[in-house]
């Protein structure tokens, strides 16, 4: 494990590293994508075929991006973001997908406070993010490290279950 790496303990006993992505765990991204399931992916909108996950991954060296890895497998992925207008000076947007096999072991809230701490120390003033309101574990989540409930967007997510869905604005002031 690189010296920048940090080991983690899972509520299931498994050890991941958290990592700043580099171009070089582009393929094992790719692969996790790749392998989500529909049920993992019902609530987010990640990239769902090769050609999407290609273009989604070309620019990560430009932001802030966190890889969670099992061995040499990829787990969990964490995109944070800096707005880029003046007018948006120091506000952030988080983006987190956790393959499967990951989920409700504690994988998300360690990445999301470990994205938090960076923001910190990069100085952003704010971090955004938005969820679909049926997601109650992700909610769960983003209210266990500080972020709270500022609106409701209505009707705004189309589901595979060909409805619309709510989706709830969230935000953490640094």
């Amino acid at each position: 494990m690189p010296a920048s790496d940090q080991a983690l303990t899972l509520k299931n006993g498994s050890a991941v590293s958290l990592a700043t992505y580099r171009p070089e765990d582009k393929e094992a991204l790719v692969s996790m994508y790749a392998s989500m399931s529909p049920e993992a992916l019902k609530w987010g909108l990640p990239p769902y075929d090769r050609a999407r996950i290609e273009r989604w991954t070309t620019d990560l060296a430009n932001n802030i991006d966190l890889i969670a890895r099992l061995e040499q497998k990829i787990v969990g992925h964490l995109h944070l973001f800096k707005i880029p207008f003046e007018r948006r000076k120091g506000v952030g947007e988080v983006l987190i997908y956790l393959h499967q096999d990951f989920q409700n072991i504690g994988l998300g809230t360690m990445m999301m406070k470990k994205a938090i701490e960076i923001a910190k120390e990069k100085g952003f003033h704010r971090l955004g993010l938005t969820v679909v309101a049926d997601n109650h574990a992700a909610i769960k989540v983003y209210e266990k490290v500080g972020f709270k409930k500022e609106g409701i967007a209505r009707e705004t997510f189309y589901g595979d279950d060909h409805r619309y869905h709510d989706e709830v604005e969230m935000g953490l002031l640094l």
